[in-house]
């Protein structure tokens, strides 16, 4: 169930899989690189993995960079017994945190902010491992929703701002924890209900307890899941996420329009915005660009250069279908500039006339560190580039994104409140909900030794 749960929720990570299972006496660990299908697959490692417990994990690295040694779930057995970890997010006062940990001597395996939570709950004073979580929690700042299994409970928790989505199943008698209801879909199960910000849920044989350990603050759920990262058939905050991407699209007819002959998307992520824009505009959409849908998504691939190369790999022009036609093509967010570049280029190439670039989400301006892997400002081409700039450096006839008011209308709200936004959209907006103490620490670090240079 675990290893199938991972199969739909293979879009949020695709460098390492793993799985960690009870089975009344012991734990069992299986963490691998690759995709789900590699890793437990027929021929996989699902056969030593034996129980009625487990959690599984997908990862996409954000902190601590790719390797076998960060691979999650993560394991260690405590004075309490045996614990294992798994995180979506990122916190962002791991490497103060880690500092002091490595000072007052703990031994690291990786370099995953994951361990830090597990040495902090390791050194909790309190009895009871709810408590020693709750008590490492406290410790802690960022974005993060984390499942732990014991040998007698799961759990579930999220940040008090709800950064990144968790939700709660239910299949017979046993509760699920997973990012996206998609993996409930799978195996089956039915959706219960979202974690809540600031939750915590505790599974055991006897039911489930819901408990609220942290200060309540201000949702501020991340409105990028909407635009790209989350599964287009997964409810997220009570929306359907395929929903509102076409409204998004919606949106961005309004505001941008363009003279052209048909609206294209670049798939699959920008084929829900690419629907509601030809129909708020009147355009007949087509498929001018066909995907390869046996290579994973260029964005998150580790590399720069496998990133390059994974573009031809990925799309091919439906020639046919472009040649000596004026185009819209709509994507859901331009963050290097390079996919989007080469994408242009290959739409030209197949014979269209003009290429006007649509995109479902406003420029994106600054780094996230909530979990999203754009840590470096410098390489974010909205950054670097005022709006004309961009488009010459992507070679389009014109370029235009939705509007952050476009964006908070398409997810269902009146506007974004300026002064209380109802979403986290740092990555555009620059306004960031939690602090991102490392960050600040890294950059003032980088401008010493400038100094000193």
């Amino acid at each position: 169930m675990t290893a199938l749960g991972l199969h739909a929720l293979q879009h949020r990570g695709q460098e390492a899989a793993g799985i960690v299972t009870f089975d009344g006496r012991q734990f069992m660990s299986e963490r691998h690189l690759g995709l789900v299908g590699d890793v437990f697959g027929k021929h996989g490692h699902t056969q030593n993995l034996c129980g009625l417990n487990a959690i599984g994990h997908v990862r996409y690295s954000t902190s601590g960079g790719p390797g076998g040694r960060n691979i999650q779930p993560m394991f260690a057995e405590l004075t309490g017994g045996g614990l294992a970890l798994a995180h979506n997010g990122n916190l962002t006062n791991a490497r103060q945190l880690r500092r002091d940990l490595v000072r007052q001597g703990a031994i690291f395996q990786s370099t995953s902010d994951t361990e830090v939570i597990i040495h902090l709950v390791a050194r909790s004073h309190y009895e009871l491992v709810v408590e020693k979580l709750i008590d490492a929690l406290k410790h802690v700042e960022g974005a993060y929703s984390l499942v732990a299994l014991t040998s007698k409970k799961l759990i579930g928790v999220r940040d008090s701002y709800g950064v990144r989505p968790l939700v709660l199943g239910k299949l017979d008698n046993a509760f699920i924890l997973a990012s996206e209801t998609c993996a409930l879909d799978i195996i089956g199960a039915e959706f219960v209900r979202d974690v809540e910000p600031g939750e915590m849920v505790v599974i055991t044989s006897d039911g489930i307890d819901s408990l609220h350990p942290f200060p309540p603050k201000r949702r501020r759920f991340c409105i990028f899941e909407y635009v790209y990262f989350a599964r287009p058939d997964s409810m997220v905050e009570g929306r359907n996420v395929y929903d509102v991407r076409k409204q998004i699209g919606m949106e961005l007819a309004c505001e941008a329009p363009a003279a052209a002959d048909m609206v294209i998307p670049v798939p699959d992520s920008g084929v829900p915005a690419a629907l509601g824009y030809a129909a708020a505009s009147g355009l007949p959409f087509e498929f001018g660009i066909i995907r390869n849908h046996y290579v994973g998504r260029t964005f998150i691939e580790p590399s720069d250069r496998i990133r390059h190369l994974g573009v031809k790999l990925k799309h091919n022009a439906n020639r046919e279908m472009l040649r000596g036609k004026r185009i819209v093509l709509v994507d859901d967010s331009i963050v290097r500039g390079t996919t989007s570049k080469k994408i242009v280029e290959m739409v030209r190439d197949a014979g269209a006339t003009e290429v006007h670039f649509r995109i479902a989400s406003p420029p994106t301006t600054n780094s996230c560190f909530y979990g999203v892997d754009t840590p470096n400002r410098d390489d974010l081409l909205a950054h670097k580039l005022d709006l004309e700039g961009m488009r010459e450096f992507i070679r389009a006839d014109s370029l235009a994104f939705v509007s952050i008011e476009g964006l908070y209308r398409a997810v269902g709200a009146a506007g974004r409140d300026p002064v209380a936004p109802q979403f986290c959209d740092a990555c555009f907006s620059g306004d960031y909900p939690i602090e991102p103490v490392d960050a600040h620490e890294h950059r003032r670090q980088l401008s010493l030794l400038t100094e000193m240079a």
